[in-house]
């Protein structure tokens, strides 16, 4: 059965990968953000109990 075969779906796949590792993920990484992260401070909102009509 050629569909169980690795060998040349095995190398292509490797390569590939190797290929993003080791080139192209470093030059991705390298560039800035659109929209840095900043450090919010967390504002709690005040709630009330809903009135429900059945208790």
């Amino acid at each position: 059965m050629p569909q169980l075969n690795p060998s040349p779906w095995f190398s292509i796949m490797l390569l590939s990968w190797l290929t993003f590792s080791l080139m192209i993920q470093p030059k991705l990484l390298s560039f800035p953000h659109t929209n840095p992260p900043i450090n919010k401070t967390q504002t709690i909102a005040e709630t009330s109990p809903w009135p429900w009509p059945w208790t």
